[in-house]
């Protein structure tokens, strides 16, 4: 399967443990000890942490429960989101001195597209370095960075050298790069994939590469495309500069955990108005699919999803009890609703269409 692919210079910008270096950049009080940006209460969530606290195991997305029993010093700070959402904007602005693709994929990351770009004559690598050099001037905020000949390599680099580092990988380095790439650092290869894949005996890209895509393809779906892929480097993803909103999503972490179906359905209960009110703000995307999400007392989750063209709410009880069942028992602590939406370039391909008779 030769795919030839146009040489592109693709960096990947990712600030460094972004929330918190805010926080000890307007507090040097706290630069020399852990913090996590969070709630004081236990059952709150780990935003993000700086890096002191992640030499002790602390990471996003755990509770602050877990959280001080690794770190029993550990600083808990509240979140500021105006602060972030303001240094976000200036750091698109440096951005934009240097080329107006720019694909912004959350607060403090984005990919840029410079393969046209005249500037530091025409090097990806001295421009990513002169980003980084204008962010942290200007902000006192470091950033990672990676450049590669496309998005999947781009982002993958940037995390080699973290924090306040710069992966290049050239278009005659992808073929060494990738061989012995483990699989776990593709994005989209989660926990449950991983083991899927390493029961099968794939381990690394080098495994993939040696594989047929048609064995691929009958052991994984449509996932075993991708991957061969990945596996060699390949990613034909344009930057996007306007991205389209893929889905619509609510939820709550309780105070206290649940675990009869009669109490999660009240919770879903009080989440549907506001859910219809945030829905009601995107009527012009189609509706092609629902789900309710759960998150267990061990942090587990799981979510049912099915399709559809409007939201139906007699499909969330069905949908609950699925997941409820997922659970074995086990109690709750967060209950979400989400919608996805059909791509508007699906929509419009499905649109009737003049004809043509080109004979």
């Amino acid at each position: 399967m030769k795919i030839v692919q146009r040489s592109r210079k693709i960096i990947h910008i990712d600030m460094d443990c972004f929330f918190a270096a805010v926080e000890m950049r307007d507090d040097p009080s706290l630069r020399n000890i852990p913090i996590a940006i969070a709630g004081r209460s236990e059952r709150s969530v780990v935003s993000t942490c700086n890096y002191p606290a992640r030499e002790y195991g602390v990471r996003s997305a755990m509770s602050v429960k877990k959280a001080l029993q690794l770190c029993p010093h550990l600083t808990l700070v509240p979140s500021r989101m105006a602060q972030y959402q303001q240094a976000s904007q200036k750091i698109r602005e440096i951005f934009s001195r240097y080329t107006q693709m720019i694909e912004p994929l959350s607060l403090d990351e984005a990919f840029l597209d410079v393969s046209d770009s005249s500037l530091c004559n025409g090097s990806a690598t001295r421009i990513a370095e002169k980003i980084r050099q204008d962010i942290f001037n200007e902000l006192q905020l470091t950033a990672s960075a990676g450049v590669a000949p496309n998005k999947f390599l781009a982002k993958i680099a940037s995390d080699e050298n973290k924090p306040n580092g710069q992966c290049v990988i050239a278009p005659n380095q992808v073929e060494s790069f990738v061989e012995h790439l483990p699989l776990k650092k593709i994005p989209g290869v989660g926990p449950k994939t991983l083991q899927k894949l390493n029961r099968k005996g794939f381990n690394t890209c080098a495994d993939v590469r040696a594989a047929d895509i048609k064995t691929l393809v009958r052991q994984f779906g449509k996932f075993g495309t991708s991957l061969y892929r990945r596996a060699h480097g390949i990613d034909d993803r344009q930057v996007e500069t306007e991205r389209e909103r893929k889905s619509l999503a609510i939820e709550t972490t309780l105070m206290e955990d649940i675990e009869s179906f009669e109490q999660c359905m009240q919770v879903v209960e009080k989440l549907l108005p506001k859910f219809k009110e945030r829905l009601s703000k995107v009527e012009d995307r189609q509706i092609k699919s629902q789900g309710v999400k759960v998150k267990f007392d061990d942090f587990s989750q799981t979510t049912v999803e099915n399709s559809c063209d409007e939201l139906q709410q007699g499909m969330l009880a069905t949908q609950l009890h699925k997941a409820l069942e997922r659970g074995e028992g086990k109690k709750v602590r967060l209950i979400g609703l989400h919608m996805g939406f059909k791509s508007q370039q699906v929509v419009q391909i499905n649109e009737p269409q003049l004809s043509f008779d080109l004979k």
